[in-house]
């Protein structure tokens, strides 16, 4: 057995030393940007339950419920309330819906002010059937911080993937003014259209608009309506749900057609199997990869639609129309 000499051992942990001096330091992430900006938002943007779990863990991020009445009781928006409101509808009871007080949006703002965020985002359903974004800027008045209201003109999901894109851009470390430019950007020509089976809640709660002039052909009429401006408005009349429908999808699936990047939902309340064979039948007809989310419509929004309605919104950017040159053929 040969012994190892003395000068062999030096050399050898010197070389060791040194070779462990070049070794690369552990590859660590970055940090994550430091949130400047936080977002506020109403429970009428619809917002999934998978979206909710982890933006809602945020400090940065509220969803500020509206309030549904199903016979005596009231209700914060919810699952509770989806469930009560179901109930009073098949019962025929009355229903009611209420925005929240300026008092709530006002405590929400300064607690997230006294956390030391720079601003707020505070994004919210069509002031023209819900008194939502006026209680918001009332609130916004009394601190004295900033504080950005945006009126979506909106509900549903259009509302909710401008949410979406604004807490994306907060989460990135975005300021105010680039949080509700990302939250404007997901709202340009954003589109709502949806089948009712029946006028009547929408007659009861005084959101008919201009499909007033529909009411007295109820019972012979499945209208086909959007959301345009911020106001309810009709824009077909079909005799039959078994026609309504598919009419519903083909409008929605040219809408689609013209964006680079479509993004598309399906709202229902008490028709779950109808929303999920329509998502499926949009979702194999554009192919590409697509998702479409199904979600149900909530408490405060589905109040004043009754049950059976299904509701497709779609945005996402615009393809340029191609045009020819002048004298091209």
């Amino acid at each position: 057995m040969v012994e190892r000499s003395a000068a062999g051992w030096l050399a050898g942990r010197f070389l060791g030393e040194r070779l462990s001096r070049l070794r690369l330091p552990e590859r660590r992430e970055p940090p994550a940007p430091a949130v400047r900006t936080a977002v506020v938002t109403d429970s009428a943007a619809a917002l999934p339950v998978e979206w909710t779990e982890s933006a809602g863990k945020a400090a940065w991020f509220e969803v500020v419920p509206l309030s549904v009445m199903a016979g005596d009781d009231i209700f914060s928006d919810g699952p509770e309330a989806e469930a009560a409101l179901a109930i009073a509808l098949a019962e025929g009871r009355p229903v009611k819906t209420s925005r929240p007080a300026p008092g709530v949006f006002e405590r929400v703002y300064r607690r997230l002010g006294e956390a030391g965020y720079e601003a707020i985002v505070s994004i919210h359903l069509s002031g023209a059937l819900s008194g939502t974004v006026d209680a918001a800027r009332l609130a916004a008045e009394r601190v004295d911080f900033p504080v950005h209201v945006l009126d979506t003109r909106m509900a549903g999901l259009a509302e909710g993937f401008a949410v979406r894109a604004a807490a994306n851009a907060a989460a990135a470390g975005a300021d105010a003014e680039a949080v509700a430019g990302a939250a404007r950007d997901a709202l340009e020509g954003a589109q709502v259209r949806f089948f009712l089976p029946s006028l009547e809640q929408l007659r009861r709660g005084g959101r008919i608009g201009a499909a007033a002039s529909w009411v007295g052909t109820v019972l012979a009429i499945k209208p086909l309506l959007a959301i345009r401006d911020g106001q309810i408005i009709p824009i077909d009349r079909i005799r039959t749900s078994a026609r309504a429908i598919p009419h519903l999808r083909e409008l929605s699936l040219d809408d689609a057609r013209r964006r680079s990047e479509p993004k598309l939902a399906v709202h229902y309340f008490g028709n779950r199997p109808e929303a999920e064979s329509l998502a499926r039948e949009l979702a194999e007809t554009l192919a590409n990869g697509v998702e479409v989310i199904v979600s149900p419509l909530p408490a405060v929004l589905a109040a004043h639609t009754g049950l059976g309605v299904l509701a497709i919104v779609v945005t996402g950017r615009e393809t340029p129309a191609v045009t020819s040159p002048s004298g091209a053929l």
